[in-house]
């Protein structure tokens, strides 16, 4: 799922535990003039552009009802994101009634306060029940886990991973070459100066070396253009593998996957 997650937005932090990105990268914010939310012009009235959701098992179509739409539709967020640009996912990629999706992104934190009247329901649906007031619990203390000692004849690798993302730049479903050539500078050049053990190397999709292409692959970190309907329906693979790239640090135990489905992907690997 695309939907992105910024610590200044608690109403949505519970989206962390599904893999969903959160607070920007410390220390590398970016500012960004940010306007009131903008009107979108319209020729019709919103009824007669309201989306066929008849035949839709999906949490968007669930709560998007036509007095919403007429709500929202002339709405968008400073960088220009609208209520279509949010559904359109979920509209193009039905469901079934035993594969029940989220359908729909955000492209930049605005979008959750600008309409949240969809996405409250949405997470609160989604979470099984999640107030627009509610703080997801973090507690990264090592010491309380219990078990996880693995059988090594079953289990070759383990991974732990998140999404994080960069403030004052668009997501992924929205944002232009240039903000995800952003994205990647930024990025790759805080990991570029880690030191210890998280020292390591990042490596441009589109300026690899056959053989580091062929370590990565057997590595098992090459990650492939998004193939999946709900993620090219949401624009997720425009442009493709520009200003995409994979960092590891030498014991290859930690990874950062850039600009793949969110802006940042950090993972943890035991092999």
């Amino acid at each position: 799922m695309a939907f992105a997650r910024f610590a200044t937005y608690p109403k949505v932090a519970a989206l962390a535990a599904t893999g969903i990105t959160a607070a920007a990268v410390a220390g590398y914010y970016l500012n960004r003039e940010k306007n009131s939310a903008s009107s979108v012009r319209r020729l019709y009235p919103p009824s007669a552009n309201f989306p066929d959701l008849t035949k839709h098992h999906n949490c968007m179509a669930k709560h998007l009802t036509p007095s919403l739409y007429a709500k929202l539709c002339d709405k968008s967020t400073s960088n220009g994101f609208t209520l279509d640009n949010i559904i359109q996912t979920g509209v193009d990629n039905p469901g079934h009634p035993f594969i029940y999706t989220v359908g729909c992104v955000a492209g930049d934190e605005e979008c959750y306060e600008v309409f949240k009247d969809l996405f409250d329901p949405i997470i609160d649906d989604r979470h099984g029940g999640y107030a627009p007031d509610a703080i997801h619990p973090t507690d990264l203390d090592a010491s309380k886990i219990r078990g996880g000692v693995f059988d090594s004849k079953y289990v070759l690798s383990s991974r732990v991973r998140t999404g994080r993302s960069i403030r004052g730049l668009s997501l992924p479903p929205a944002t232009d070459r240039a903000e995800r050539r952003e994205v990647e500078r930024v990025v790759s050049s805080a990991l570029n100066g880690l030191s210890g053990d998280l020292n390591g190397k990042y490596y441009p999709l589109n300026n690899m070396s056959d053989k580091e292409q062929d370590q990565l692959i057997e590595d098992h970190f090459l990650f492939d253009k998004p193939v999946s309907p709900l993620l090219t329906c949401s624009g997720m693979a425009r442009d493709w593998p520009d200003a995409r790239g994979i960092f590891h640090n030498q014991d290859k135990n930690f990874l950062v996957w850039v600009n793949e489905e969110d802006h940042t992907r950090v993972i943890s690997q035991i092999t």
